[in-house]
């Protein structure tokens, strides 16, 4: 385990990805991404992707300086188009796009194609919040080429994590949010499990017979994840499908050669609505201020040091980690160092 500033961390990969051929705004606007994700906790969307996105970019499957743009436009609504640039950046001018729209519109949904990997999801829906607005990102449309999920009650795959996020602003308190795959597990976990030898937690992935197994290698003889939570979780990963993939068209703006088999065929829809829509902004935050404050007063069970509203692990860890530095697994740094070499970069 090696620890690195956050200052560090962006520097380096800013670095990477300009050596790699992103234009400055685009190295700088993924780097800020990728650092905000580690100094958030969430490792899994932070530097951990930096080899994909430079084999993807070597394979010209990423298009480092392409730039996003409308393809179709209402007051209230609009379909963006990545350019096959990098999803971080498709992703923020979409939610930015969006922000835009509903301060005058009330409402407005913006979806996005023809993007790579967009990373984490709370980032943008964090954007949404802060603007006083409520936030929500659907994306569905990786198990097209590449399915990776096996419906409930199925044996083989057909879906895929297919993630949903959701963020609302408070007053004093923080963004109530949160940030997760529609699968037991991230693809990032199950990967770095086979890769560690360790195991899953029950109820992870099956085999390939369907049969629920902790032993990630399963997963990679022809295996899947399971939904979270049985047939609830199913349900919701089916509408991450329908509102991320099919309500956007993505299929029709797919290119063979472009953003490889996961996303090729992704779709994104982001919805920002204003958070005082109904009353006041300062009524709204009270309430929600209260919201928060109530359910941490609630005594933990056993076995729980306390209770905690969503968003408050990630709120914390960027505190922590703002003053203590950002720790990086071994193999995760070793894996960023070999690609920083791949395009010239030599990091001591």
């Amino acid at each position: 385990m090696i620890t690195k500033s956050a200052d560090e961390l962006h520097a380096l990969v800013k670095q990477i990805l300009l050596a790699a051929g992103a234009d400055e705004q685009n190295a700088g606007e993924v780097a800020d991404h990728l650092v905000l994700a580690n100094l958030s906790g969430v490792d899994t969307h932070g530097i951990w992707p930096i080899p994909i996105y430079v084999a993807g970019i070597q394979a010209k499957e990423i298009l480092p300086a392409a730039k996003p743009a409308i393809l179709q436009e209402t007051a209230t609504s609009a379909l963006v188009t990545g350019n096959w640039t990098f999803g971080h950046v498709a992703a923020k001018y979409a939610m930015e796009l969006a922000i835009s729209k509903a301060k005058t519109q009330n409402v407005a949904v913006v979806g996005i194609v023809q993007m790579h990997h967009i990373g984490r999801l709370g980032h943008y829906v964090e954007m949404a919040a802060a603007d006083k607005m409520i936030g929500m990102v659907w994306a569905g449309g990786f198990g097209e080429e590449a399915p990776a999920t096996v419906p409930y009650g199925g044996k083989t795959r057909v879906l895929h994590t297919n993630p949903i996020s959701i963020g609302l602003p408070a007053g004093e308190e923080s963004t109530m949010m949160f940030d997760w795959a529609t699968t037991a597990l991230s693809g990032v976990k199950v990967d770095n499990a086979h890769h560690r030898g360790e195991q899953l937690p029950p109820n992870s992935i099956v085999d390939k017979d369907g049969v629920p197994s902790a032993n990630p290698d399963d997963f990679f003889a022809g295996g899947g994840h399971l939904p979270f939570g049985g047939h609830k979780g199913y349900t919701l990963m089916m509408t991450t499908e329908y509102l991320g993939r099919i309500f956007t068209g993505s299929d029709d703006y797919v290119e063979a050669g472009r953003a490889g088999a996961i996303m090729r065929h992704q779709g994104v829809t982001m919805i920002a609505i204003k958070a005082d829509l109904f009353q006041p902004f300062a009524d709204y935050a009270k309430r929600a201020d209260e919201m928060e404050r109530r359910v941490r007063a609630i005594p933990p069970a056993p076995g729980f040091e306390e209770v905690l509203a969503p968003g408050d692990m990630e709120a914390r860890a960027r505190v922590r980690r703002r003053r203590d530095g950002i720790p990086i697994a071994d193999d995760i740094w070793r894996s960023f160092t070999e690609a920083a070499k791949s395009v010239g970069v030599t990091i001591a």
